[in-house]
């Protein structure tokens, strides 16, 4: 009956294919760090976010163990009818705490939480301003949203000027740390040029939380900027925190206002308890021990060290992108990596731009200095 409609997925498909941008799911065996076993077989894992090397420690473990115990397995409900415990709010707190916020709410992901940003903060008189390597969860929201869409040159902040000179009611969007690239904006001379034109300013700290400045607070607190000059901020707890998860944060009126108007908030159900046990152990972990960060740090200068004659971008992030072009040499150079004991998987289109499929290395406190000199060496062996 649906045979047209299956022929013409399967043609997409084969389409995708014969392009080598089919994505191939892989099922592991056991995680334990900076090690992934797959099939029996071990190997140095370069492509994991666990920036701090916390999914994997005994306290967080504990934490999610007893969090099970006390709470159950899940939260049962949304959290406006059954589903806030008091280890949501309390987690909440502790966000505030860290982090100098007024208010939290808390999301399944990250993908839901930009989505429930996007589309509530904006309507249709507004024209969202996105960086032009923004993730896909804040293009889709954009998309989606009431709101008009512009896109500006890639951390070019006179491209940006350019355009809050020209739309009425901006909101501008930008990330922390941009995922497959691994750079950064400046901050602070956006927030100037927001405050000049009156537009909010919307921040995606994914890969930022729990790396950049004092105590992991993320990105705008490493620029030198206050919580509080920033509109509205997500990040979430499955990178550099370890668990899964994530949040919104801003002033009291903000969160209100998507508590109450949110769908993606509203109408889901809450972040299992034992998840959120084990998200305070993270923070309080990530917090005191700034060993884990001094130790990110030292090996993401290592990288750059010896990898200067590679053709890497530049970023001074856990992320380190090596680009290759084709996704066939990406792919190629990937799969030979692997026959050496390194899983570092290639990125392709549509993730990044045609002719910039990459390496994309992220670099975790579990690495080791001998690890990274192997797989810089096998890198130039194969580049």
């Amino acid at each position: 009956m649906y045979a047209d409609r299956v022929a013409r997925l399967q043609r997409a498909l084969d389409e995708r294919a014969t392009q080598q941008l089919l994505r191939t799911p892989v099922t592991l065996e056991r995680y334990n760090g900076r090690q992934l076993i797959i099939a029996g077989k071990g190997y140095i894992n370069f492509s994991g976010n666990d920036y701090l090397g916390l999914a994997t420690e005994p306290q967080v473990l504990q934490a999610f163990a007893d969090g099970a115990r006390h709470y159950g397995a899940g939260s049962t409900g949304s959290p406006l009818v059954t589903g806030q415990h008091g280890v949501h709010q309390q987690l909440s707190d502790s966000l505030c705490d860290w982090l100098g916020f007024e208010r939290v709410l808390l999301f399944s992901s990250g993908f839901a939480a930009n989505q429930a940003m996007l589309l509530t903060l904006s309507d249709k008189a507004d024209t969202l301003l996105l960086d032009k390597l923004s993730h896909a969860s804040l293009i889709d929201a954009a998309l989606h949203s009431d709101a008009n869409l512009k896109r500006f040159v890639h951390n070019d902040v006179a491209a940006l000027e350019a355009l809050l000179s020209q739309v009425q009611r901006p909101m501008v969007v930008t990330e922390g740390v941009f995922s497959m690239d691994g750079d950064s904006p400046d901050l602070a001379v956006m927030l100037t040029l927001c405050q000049q034109f009156n537009a909010p300013l919307l921040l995606d700290d994914a890969h930022g939380l729990g790396v950049s400045g004092p105590e992991g607070m993320g990105t705008a607190t490493a620029q030198g900027i206050k919580q509080a000059d920033v509109f509205c901020t997500m990040a979430n707890f499955g990178k550099a925190l370890g668990v899964g998860g994530a949040f919104i944060a801003g002033s009291k009126t903000v969160i209100d206002y998507i508590e109450q108007f949110g769908r993606h908030y509203i109408y889901s159900t809450a972040l299992p308890p034992a998840l959120c046990a084990a998200v305070l152990k993270s923070i309080e972990l990530c917090r005191k021990e700034d060993w884990r960060r001094d130790k990110l740090h030292s090996n993401i200068t290592l990288f750059r060290n010896l990898a200067s004659d590679l053709p890497q971008l530049d970023s001074q992030s856990a992320i380190q992108a090596v680009v290759l072009g084709s996704s066939e040499r990406a792919l190629s150079v990937s799969q030979a990596l692997k026959h050496t004991g390194i899983w570092l998987s290639a990125i392709r289109p549509p993730t990044v731009p045609q002719g910039s499929a990459r390496l994309r290395i992220t670099l975790s406190a579990h690495h080791t200095e001998q690890d990274i000199q192997q797989l810089v060496q096998q890198l130039r062996q194969l580049i």
